[in-house]
């Protein structure tokens, strides 16, 4: 196995030097987690959706360790699934585990290791064996030794290639077989033997490959700036391609552009291998046309098997593969002793050849060049019966039907070659060149993102644009974005799939996601989703989002490939039909149970990892006891990974807390943080949360139930808990409670107000004993105060507000309805001192000619609102989340007309103002109650 193993393929030997593995080896980054389900996406949208995941700390596992248990786990790992793209390093992996055992470095207590292939095991199909006979054949020193029995030893059994298999490995239906010296066909011994990332710095590398540091440095440099060639360096096999080429480029000092583009990248790959096989194997001098008769003869064979195994889905190749492809089998080992770094010949133990080329990208790459060629030479289009159809279409719309994206590298390579310039740069390769207008692709595929396809498949569009040096879409939406007139309005689908395009593209971390930066609506949350999935947090809080948001949201909760951590639905009517939704996505076969995990081990990839911790804020989304049945099923699920859950303001009442209960009891349970303030709770609900925190008191941390009705005994039952050593309760929040608390909605929030004389404007008048009541008068003799208003007619209540409160107002006239900091200017006319015209103010202002909601200046009309349409609002301030919402009243029913979303630092003062149509009628009162009445009346002194 040292012999084996110490050396490793990587291109064309150079003379003089050895390709040893522990002289080139670079530490895998290799994570535990994710689910071992097959991802059918193509290898670069994999890569893509990992290089933008946001970095976060993950279990890691050094080389050597994989088998080992982590602390607490009781249990050895038996099965261990490396799991990454093509070309990420997983049969390295095992070559480097291997080699260290071989070496006695690691792993000592392991006896024998056995290394197999499926491509050596596909050509077995048809033949049975025992286990012992296997190990046998491709180790006959076991044989010489008599080795027949592995009971009693530690063995490791590796089988590389699992994307390679050609076996039905059907673990369903397969027969049991317990007895190693029974013969069977090999997919049931495999299937009854097998029961039971990424490098971390791409620069060590370059800088590890070159001994010239300034040409290291100038070829990292170049790669940073271009984010497609950043993303594609993820892939080892690709680093290596970028440094053979740039190294080249830079070594033979030849002016010009480096190549951008992966089109431009493949191409100069291509030519230094054609250079490379002039000098070293045909004998010729490095002034010769590199590009030989044979040589073409060779590639374009090449790019025909490239392209016909492509359609069929195959990665690697046998000599009836080849013979079908036209290619003489006494040629093929000439083909890969030339081409070595293209193409590949490999002879495993009793097997006949087997040929593949060295990545996926590379097969890719020919294919497209071959049906360039094609239809160059000959007119032909490989794509299309229809002689009249444009081959460059036919590949977008052969992409876009692709249900996984595996064409759309290959359409990103062909749009690539029909350029001009690229096509020079393979003079000699091509005898002729020539393509159709390069506008006219390019307006086809912006008609193709118009009518909007998946916003995976518009990605790759753009990409494709890119490769035929299009960025017209890119560059008006990024100056829409700095003028900050992108949403002002309607956005066409282009438009969208631009704007994901730059937000995926950019080099800024996606860990927050905040729609209302984008467009407060459902149809730009649809449109974002592929953002929403990079992002570690989702806020989504006051977008207008229903039970369809929820839907489009459920699979990225499921996906593996989501790094979602929170999801703020806030302040939406998403009702508990969203709940269900959501909660579908969670209930994913992929969480699997924890106990599964104590022998299942994962080569990163994706990171739905199954330690996750899930925040969900629902606050204030109109939910029902309903959704607290389904959520219940979720924290007593094996799988839950909701560890924090904020249900504010939603009436679930005793009875949703019950039934919550039912989850809170279960020891699947993995809440830390539950928050059900304002939810109508008495002290009924106290009791069932006391017996369900009795029951499983090992991990909620925090619990809140401010603003509800728990009565004395709820108080001393949960405080009781709290004391209790075994609970893991830390922190208990009942303040702002009593029986106001159990009104619906967010009534509940009523508070006193009492309006402040020293502030108001000498024209308004305070009367009543208490100043809940205010007229408007002529100028009247006031004495003057710094706090005093002496320009616009308005009026501060006395006290500010820090929690969670709610008023009203009513009037006739022109009025303006404010909440303000205390530091707000009163003296002058400047917009510092009027209401909403500052950033220390917000107000709602009304009259016969509309609506307008202000803060800072800015302005926002309100549709379908006049003071001549209604003549009642209500006010709700939420300091603590920072919301501030004014409703139309109709028949006691509340009506959302605008919410602000800001940080509020200090106490919050309403306020009221008067516009210069008021008379000597109009006045305001407050009521005893829980209300502020604007109003005007026929006389001041009459009571309303």
């Amino acid at each position: 196995l040292k012999r084996r193993f110490q050396c490793v393929f990587e291109g064309i030997a150079k003379p003089g030097q050895r390709a040893l593995l522990n002289e080139i080896y670079t530490e895998l980054y290799i994570t535990k987690g994710d689910a071992g389900q097959v991802n059918n996406e193509h290898e670069i949208r994999q890569i893509e959706n990992e290089f933008r995941k946001s970095k976060k700390p993950e279990t890691t596992i050094k080389c050597e360790d994989i088998f080992q248990s982590s602390i607490g786990e009781d249990q050895p790992i038996r099965t261990v699934m490396t799991k990454g793209v093509a070309g990420i390093g997983k049969t390295v992996l095992t070559q480097k585990f291997t080699l260290d055992w071989a070496e006695d470095k690691t792993n000592q207590d392991v006896l024998f290791i056995f290394p197999f292939t499926f491509r050596e095991l596909n050509v077995l199909k048809e033949k049975t064996f025992s286990l012992v006979e296997l190990v046998h054949y491709f180790f006959p020193e076991t044989k010489e030794s008599r080795i027949c029995s592995f009971e009693d030893f530690q063995v490791v059994f590796i089988f590389d290639g699992l994307d390679e298999c050609r076996l039905p490995l059907d673990f369903h239906n397969n027969k049991i077989l317990a007895d190693v010296t029974e013969s069977t066909s090999v997919d049931v011994l495999l299937t009854n033997l097998i029961r039971g990332k990424l490098l971390p710095s791409k620069e060590e590398y370059f800088r590890k490959r070159s001994k010239d540091e300034q040409q290291a440095d100038r070829i990292i440099s170049h790669i940073k700036t271009l984010r497609s060639l950043l993303i594609m360096c993820h892939i080892p096999v690709f680093c290596w391609i970028t440094a053979t080429v740039l190294e080249e480029l830079l070594g033979i000092g030849e002016s010009g552009e480096l190549p951008i583009t992966l089109t431009e990248m493949y191409i100069h790959f291509l030519v230094v291998q054609a250079k490379v096989k002039k000098v070293r194997y045909d004998g010729g001098a490095e002034t010769d046309p590199h590009w030989s008769p044979d040589s073409r003869r060779m590639i374009e064979s090449l790019g025909k098997l490239a392209f016909e195994q492509l359609q069929k889905g195959n990665l690697i190749f046998y000599e009836s593969d080849l013979m079908e492809c036209g290619i003489d089998i006494k040629r093929a080992s000439v083909y890969s002793g030339v081409f070595t770094q293209i193409f590949k010949e490999e002879r495993g133990l009793y097997q006949d050849k087997v040929f593949c080329f060295v990545h996926l990208s590379v097969q890719e790459f020919l294919a497209a060049l071959h049906v360039h060629l094609t239809f160059i030479n000959s007119g032909k289009n490989l794509l299309s019966e229809d002689p009249t159809t444009q081959v460059y279409q036919s590949a977008v719309d052969e992409a876009l039907q692709s249900p996984n994206g595996h064409l759309d590298l290959f359409l990103r390579f062909l749009l690539g070659l029909s350029l001009q310039t690229n096509q020079t740069l393979l003079q000699g390769l091509l005898t002729q060149t020539g393509s159709r207008s390069q506008a006219e692709t390019v307006g086809y595929i912006k008609k193709k993102i118009r009518e909007n396809y998946s916003p995976e498949k518009s990605i790759n569009l753009f990409h494709c644009l890119s490769e035929l040096r299009d960025s017209s879409l890119v560059e008006e939406i990024q100056q829409y974005l700095s003028s900050g007139s992108l949403f002002s309005n309607n956005v066409s689908p282009d438009h969208w799939s631009a704007l994901v395009f730059i937000l995926l593209s950019s080099e800024k971390d996606l860990d927050v996601f905040n729609l209302k930066k984008y467009s407060a609506s459902e149809e730009a949350l649809l449109w974002l989703l592929p953002v929403v999935k990079a992002s570690n947090k989702a806020l989504l809080s006051g977008c207008k989002l229903s039970w369809r948001s929820c839907e489009a949201l459920a699979p990225i909760l499921r996906s593996r490939s989501s790094n979602m951590r929170e999801l703020d639905l806030s302040n939406n009517d998403i009702q508990d039909s969203g709940v269900e939704q959501l909660c579908d996505g969670l209930k994913s076969p992929q969480f699997r149970k924890k106990d599964e995990l104590k022998t299942t081990n994962y080569l990163k990839c994706s990171v739905c990892e199954f330690s996750k911790s899930i925040l969900f804020r629902l606050t204030g989304c109109n939910l029902s006891e309903r959704s607290c049945e389904v959520l219940a099923t979720v924290l007593s699920s094996p799988s839950s990974s909701v560890k924090h859950l904020d249900l504010n303001n939603n009436d679930l009442q005793d009875s949703g807390v019950k039934l919550l209960c039912d989850g809170l009891r279960s020891p699947y349970c993995a809440l830390e943080t539950l928050s059900l303030s304002g939810c109508l709770i008495t002290k009924e609900g106290c009791t069932s949360l006391t017996s369900a925190l009795s029951e499983n008191p090992s991990h909620l941390r925090v619990l809140d139930l401010s603003y509800n009705h728990p009565g004395d005994s709820g108080i001393q039952q949960l405080s009781a808990g709290l004391k209790d050593d075994q609970w893991a309760l830390e922190t208990l929040r009942m303040d702002n409670g009593g029986e106001k608390r159990l009104a619906r909605g967010v009534r509940k929030y009523a508070c006193e107000l009492t309006l402040d004389s020293i502030t108001a404007h000498k024209n308004l008048k305070l009367i009543d004993g208490n100043n809940k009541r205010v007229v408007f008068r002529e100028e009247q003799l006031c004495p003057d105060h710094p706090d005093r208003f002496d320009f616009w007619t308005q009026v501060l209540c006395r006290d500010g507000l820090t929690g969670r409160s709610y008023w009203e107002a009513e009037w006739e006239g022109d009025v303006c309805v404010a909440v303000t900091s205390r530091g707000m200017r009163r003296k002058g006319y400047g917009d510092e001192c009027r209401f909403g015209w500052n950033d220390q103010s917000w107000s709602l202002s009304c009259s016969v000619n509309g609506c307008f909601v202000y803060h800072n200046g800015r302005q926002i009309k309100l549709p379908f609102c006049s003071s001549s349409v209604f003549h009642r609002v209500a006010v709700y301030l939420d300091c603590p989340a920072g919301t501030l919402t004014f409703y139309r009243v109709c028949c006691d029913t509340l009506i959302p007309l605008h919410t602000f979303y800001c940080t509020f630092t200090e106490p919050l003062y309403p306020a009221f103002g008067f516009g210069f149509r008021c008379s000597s009628t109009s006045g305001c009162r407050l009521r005893a109650g829980s209300s502020v009445i604007l109003c005007s009346a026929e006389s001041t002194e009459t009571s309303i």
